[in-house]
């Protein structure tokens, strides 16, 4: 594939920078499976004599903490489906089918609401899916209207309230309303501009339907745009995919998260229809990383950890230098210490010292709310060594360090004897350069930050136990 000369300058200009210590060879050596950690425990120590009542007890023990709100709504529609997807969606072009759904999730909000102190400041909102564009203007303004009813929606100008959206079922009118909503962050799905990935992924989208929306935000005032990239799709090259990079930069997002796919078609039907004879090979993969890291690097962003980048002046780098920074199931956030309410099919709370879980299943989820019960089908209480390994797998994957007197101090432990175990295992990736040691605070190396997931796994009480479970790749 030919490049443009904007293309080749930009590469020129991050080959000038390359990230120093790359070695594909270690990459390769430790590129395998583990946990993301969006919570820890993970899902798989999820377990179903975790009961509805026991969602109600967190929401009750909440309230003397006091800690702000953070609300998630699963929204699962779409009107067509992606191939690589492995979200919980539901297929379908018929907005009214939403309405019951709707009807739900006002019932599942009344019945969390009866648990909790709503004067707390509901900090954090954020809209996933699926595609939660799906919905009609006129649905959009009845769910947010349900959500200020039932909790109590704010306008502090430091709110962070953020709703994906499918550039191709938005456009200007969707963003003025918006606003007019409340929302002030936007993550817009673009995964690869290149039409023979497109194609091959079921995905049509020309630039230019982002970039509208792009120009439209920035015109609007949304304080934070993101965009979505995937790589490791079929028929990606590092060539073609700095293409795509060299677009998305003169888009000059705010944020950046650049994921690594996962096929795992015997779990994910859509990905049936991938073959994987045209997905990128092992090195093109590491290739098209590197290239992503030097270019973005290259272009001003900060390198949060994992998939995530973002400008200096983003809240996300703020958050980051300043050690607030916290790791939930939409990624890294910029707003630490809430306690997040998921709602929806599919949706996982994080309360005080649990995690419940909602039912996959839509039928599921609507038979326990047509019952008059909370929905949560699972779940798990953190005992003392949860919530310590909890609080340092969270500060390894968010700080790219860890400082264990800190740690020590917090939770009244001699950190390094209580983890001489996980020290232990992490020698080997000392001698290959992955950590170094300043005092008593482990620090990831540039090689190691690209490697934190399986940093953090030497922490994982849980992971043993957990030999046959099927993640996805580090790298």
């Amino acid at each position: 594939m030919p490049i443009r000369a904007p293309v080749a300058s930009l590469l020129a200009l991050a080959a000038s920078q390359p990230m120093p210590h790359w070695d594909d060879a270690l990459l390769r050596r430790y590129d395998k499976s583990g946990p993301r950690y969006t919570s820890y425990p993970t899902a798989l120590a999820f377990h179903e004599r975790f009961t509805p009542d026991d969602t109600a007890q967190a929401l009750e023990r909440s309230n003397q903490r006091g800690r702000p709100l953070s609300l998630y709504v699963h929204v699962p529609f779409c009107r067509k489906i992606c191939f690589y997807c492995a979200c919980n969606k539901i297929a379908t072009k018929d907005t009214s089918l939403a309405e019951p759904y709707l009807s739900r999730l006002d019932r599942e909000m009344v019945l969390a609401a009866r648990h909790l102190d709503t004067s707390r400041p509901v900090k954090q909102l954020h809209w996933g899916g699926g595609t939660p564009t799906f919905l009609s203007l006129s649905q959009m303004s009845d769910l947010i209207d349900r959500l200020d009813a039932r909790f109590g929606l704010s306008d502090d100008p430091e709110r962070d309230y953020a709703i994906e959206i499918d550039p191709r079922e938005a456009d200007v009118f969707t963003l003025r309303h918006l606003q007019s909503l409340g929302f002030n962050r936007l993550s817009l799905g673009v995964q690869d501009l290149s039409p023979q990935v497109q194609k091959a992924i079921n995905r049509h989208q020309p630039r230019v339907l982002t970039e509208t929306l792009m120009d439209e935000a920035h015109r609007l005032g949304f304080r934070s745009l993101n965009l979505d990239l995937i790589y490791g799709l079929p028929f990606q090259t590092e060539r073609s995919f700095a293409d795509t990079l060299a677009q998305v930069i003169e888009l000059n997002p705010a944020r950046l998260s650049v994921f690594n796919y996962a096929h795992m078609p015997e779990r994910f039907k859509p990905q049936r229809r991938i073959k994987e004879d045209d997905l990128p090979g092992a090195e093109e993969k590491l290739a098209i990383l590197r290239t992503t890291i030097e270019m973005l690097t290259a272009a001003g962003y900060v390198h949060i950890g994992m998939d995530h980048f973002a400008k200096p002046d983003d809240s996300l780098t703020i958050a980051q230098a300043n050690g607030t920074l916290q790791r939930n199931f939409q990624g890294y956030s910029s707003h630490a210490q809430c306690d997040l309410i998921g709602l929806g099919v599919s949706a996982i709370s994080r309360i005080d010292d649990v995690y419940a879980q909602n039912p996959t299943s839509l039928g599921d989820y609507e038979a326990a709310l047509d019952e008059g019960r909370l929905a949560t089908v699972k779940g798990v209480r953190l005992n003392k060594d949860d919530l310590i390994r909890a609080d340092v797998i969270e500060r390894l994957m968010c700080d790219m360090r860890l400082d264990l007197n800190a740690i020590g101090q917090r939770w009244n432990i001699e950190a390094t004897d209580y983890f001489a175990g996980a020290l232990d295992t992490l020698r080997t990736a000392e001698q290959d350069g992955l950590i170094t040691w300043q005092g008593a605070t482990l620090v990831a190396t540039p090689m190691g930050r690209l490697l934190i997931r399986h940093l953090a796994m030497a922490f994982d009480a849980y992971l043993p136990g957990h030999t046959g479970a099927r993640y996805s790749r580090i790298v």
